[in-house]
């Protein structure tokens, strides 16, 4: 699933459940620092399309670099808005790396289930027991549809905490 939407479907699904100690924002970031190294490859035609970027082992070192420099993106951006503008969009140490993790590590099982070439467990295992686990159609239909419940979710959680506010 290289570039694709796909991925945020399950992202929403995530912010739905988590609420505040989730950010969408560096989870949408740690996709784009996954496909960077597929981007390279197809641009250049060298290297292994999904390589060690797309090993867990990889991508736990991408969801560190994805934590940090999210958070410090997310707390550089905000130091330039004024301090009522920030409530609520601060982002925590816990949530930026839990975030990061969520999403480098969807990014390798939602891959793994339809890219032959993707070895999950590399260096440990050579085998991809996600692979072909459901079809390309009902993988996409499963990120799509988690994305609508994610976001109809949300946005209900979203209106029962308005509500319960209301004196």
């Amino acid at each position: 699933m290289p570039f694709t939407p796909y991925h945020f479907g399950p992202g929403l699904l995530f912010k739905s459940l988590l609420q505040g100690s989730f950010s969408l924002v560096i989870f949408a970031w740690a996709q784009i620092v996954m496909d960077i190294q597929p981007l390279l490859v197809l641009l250049t035609g060298k290297g292994h399309l999904h390589g060690f970027t797309h090993t867990l082992v990889g991508a736990t070192l991408l969801a560190v670099f994805s934590a940090v420099s999210g958070k410090y993106g997310i707390d550089n951006l905000l130091n330039r808005w004024p301090n009522h503008v920030k409530v609520g969009l601060l982002v925590s140490w816990p949530t930026a790396v839990l975030s990061a993790l969520i999403g480098c590590y969807s990014h390798v099982v939602l891959d793994a289930i339809m890219h032959g070439d993707l070895l999950p467990f590399a260096p440990f295992n050579t085998n991809n027991p996600l692979l072909h686990m459901l079809s390309v159609n009902e993988l996409h239909w499963l990120c799509v549809t988690a994305g609508a419940a994610g976001a109809i979710l949300y946005f209900l959680v979203l209106a029962w905490h308005r509500q319960a506010r209301k004196p």
